[in-house]
């Protein structure tokens, strides 16, 4: 079922679900939605399963044509959406109707936007995933952003026509100044003192070298005791990578899967989200927990997925 047309795309918009799993061995990274949150929200918004595919749409400029009467939600970013010209409420699901035009004009907070749709978008899984990967050309559009002129399937869906409105105090804020519990690792003992003191007491500035892949930060220098170089192994996602330079390399989702920079610490999964909505500019600090308080964390993040499930369903 043919329900988009792409009038432009903006900067970068790719077909994601929550990622390919159990291919790094092979080299291959999870890929997957940036902003895990909001993607499973907009899905839930529209009676998806969490991880049904959805567009991320990354800054402003996007602009789709409906090609059908569909249910739509728009989540994360504030990128100023409208339909037909007229302001679209975010975090709610939307009857949009076919010949209506869907634009993301503008960055008002955040960064990365996703538009989730009922049933979910139609493109062939690569190694049972739909996630884009651009640099392997795999998965969503032929393994590419979306272009003028390309066309979007949805699956066809049984959900209920129900509009459903998350309730606000489930409604993240983006700020520009934002704070990263990490727990220090696996390498921490390769820096001085001084060095880690430095790391959880500056502030550090998100550069224009931040995509999918990893940002890299600007800020004080982070001081290795002897060597910044370790024999390469295994990335987590969150890792904090310190080169030579100093200077920290948060990685995320399209990330290299093994290499040899010294990794200072991870950021916990539920701060993801945040850095996922950070853009050049921005100002990132980072607290130190420990993993027990992560898990935590992680436990009390889930009872509210799992509440908001129940709220959306209800």
């Amino acid at each position: 079922m043919k329900v988009f047309e792409v009038i432009q795309p903006g900067p970068l918009t790719t077909v994601q679900d929550l990622g390919r799993f159990g291919y790094q061995q092979y080299g291959v990274p999870t890929s997957g939605a940036l902003d895990n949150y909001a993607f499973r929200i907009g899905n839930l918004l529209v009676g998806n399963e969490e991880g049904a595919s959805s567009l991320e749409i990354t800054l402003l400029g996007c602009q789709l044509r409906t090609l059908q009467d569909i249910k739509v939600a728009i989540t994360g970013a504030d990128l100023a959406a409208t339909i037909n010209g007229k302001p679209a409420p975010a975090w709610e699901s939307l009857l949009i109707k076919s010949g209506d035009v869907l634009s993301f004009p503008r960055l008002d907070s955040g960064c990365r936007a996703y538009l989730a749709i009922s049933g979910g978008i139609d493109v062939p899984e690569v190694m049972k995933s739909a996630s884009t990967y651009i640099k392997a050309g795999i998965g969503g559009l032929s393994g590419r952003p979306l272009r003028q002129g390309d066309t979007l399937k949805a699956h066809e869906s049984t959900a209920s026509a129900a509009v459903t409105r998350l309730p606000s105090e489930y409604i993240p804020a983006y700020e520009n100044q934002i704070t990263l519990r990490v727990i220090l690792g696996p390498q921490d003992d390769f820096f001085t003192e001084e060095g880690i003191c430095t790391f959880l007491n500056s502030e550090y500035t998100v550069t224009t070298q931040a995509d999918r892949m990893g940002y890299r930060l600007e800020g004080p220098r982070i001081e290795h005791r002897e060597e910044a170089d370790i024999i390469s192994d295994g990335i987590p996602l969150g890792a904090i990578q310190v080169p030579g330079d100093g200077l920290p390399i948060i990685l995320l989702a399209d990330r290299q899967t093994t290499g040899g920079y010294t990794k200072i610490a991870t950021v916990i999964s539920i701060d993801i989200p945040k850095v996922a909505q950070a853009k050049p500019g921005d100002k990132i600090k980072f607290q130190q927990v420990t993993e027990e308080q992560a898990v935590a964390l992680l436990k009390k993040y889930e009872q509210q997925m799992a509440t908001i499930k129940s709220i959306l369903q209800a």
